[in-house]
């Protein structure tokens, strides 16, 4: 599939605020929250500003994004228009809870953890839009809905313990980053073990139901020239390209982060705060990357009718 540089900034910047936010929410309904009015805003500035920009780069990949509005009316039957329903929705819970939190210098830990479980489903309808795409075998997998409720969580975690360390706030995020990011190595590696695994289960010999026939091949191709199908979904990356950004994403997006996140454990003040935000800021680099090849990877059925021999 062609990878959509919009989707891709919607998918890793949403994702990161709504951890963000439901991080802050978690934290809240444990009491754990520090009263900081600086802390306060400029974190839900952020997850606010990343939730915003993400949804509306969604937009651009559309034809026509001024119908974009017309998706929330389909959610009876479109995981697309779920995420839209409860992507507003979020707004309502987070937002009191930000109203409490920053104006009146008590979080509210029940709305707190209301507006965490609506970040959840956004980002889990967000998973989904992609799960229930059955043309698409790399999508289609049980291990897509863990890898982006993870990562989620795990990119909020490294943007709250960067925005902990640069305020000086009391609240120790070092440890549950570590632990994020453990579990984000352990579901990706499962993932990538996974589509490898499952190989191809459409062929054009399946396709056509010719198999016991013995090879199919296309006599002639269907167009003379490139069309909006293969554009989009006849996207193909070689192998070698993607084992080296699998790698790369690896140690970009976890292991040079979860080095650094031990170094910020050991260190204070300035180089402390120094160490957090290149945590994040390799997590970012990471996620870009892994979101690339999560879009790059991907094989459409309809490929089939174009010459591939396997999606």
């Amino acid at each position: 599939m062609h990878p959509a540089y919009s989707v891709i900034f919607f998918t890793t910047a949403t994702g990161a605020g709504y951890g963000l936010l439901a991080l802050l929410g978690i934290a809240a309904g444990f009491d754990l929250l520090p009263i900081n009015g600086a802390f306060a805003l400029a974190s839900l500035a952020i997850a606010y500003i990343l939730i915003v920009s993400g949804l509306l780069s969604s937009t651009f990949h559309l034809g026509h994004p001024e119908r974009a509005w017309r998706a929330l009316t389909q959610w009876r039957s479109s995981w697309l228009s779920r995420e839209g329903v409860l992507a507003v929705f979020t707004f309502v819970p987070t937002g009191v809870f930000g109203f409490s939190w920053v104006v009146l210098d008590a979080p509210s830990g029940v709305v707190g953890m209301l507006g965490a479980i609506a970040c959840g489903a956004t980002v889990y309808a967000t998973s989904m839009i992609y799960v229930s795409l059955r043309t698409v075998q790399a999508w289609a997998d049980p291990w897509v809905t863990p890898v982006y409720l993870v990562l989620s969580i795990t990119s909020g975690t490294l943007l709250a313990n960067a925005l902990v360390h640069g305020f000086g706030v009391a609240l120790e995020l070092d440890g549950i980053a570590l632990l994020g990011l453990a579990l984000a190595a352990i579901i990706k590696a499962g993932y990538w073990r996974s589509i490898e695994r499952r190989g191809s289960d459409s062929t054009p010999e399946s396709a056509t139901g010719l198999g016991h026939l013995g090879k199919v091949r296309m006599l002639d191709p269907p167009h003379t020239g490139t069309n909006y199908l293969m554009t989009e979904m006849g996207y193909h990356i070689a192998r070698k390209h993607a084992v080296k950004l699998r790698r790369l994403a690896f140690i970009t997006g976890i292991m040079i982060p979860f080095g650094l996140t031990v170094g910020s454990m050991f260190s204070m003040g300035i180089l402390s705060t120094v160490t957090t935000l290149l945590a994040l800021l390799f997590a970012a680099a990471g996620l870009l990357t892994e979101r690339w090849l999560f879009f790059a990877e991907a094989k459409h059925v309809v490929t089939l009718y174009y010459g591939a021999t396997e999606a």
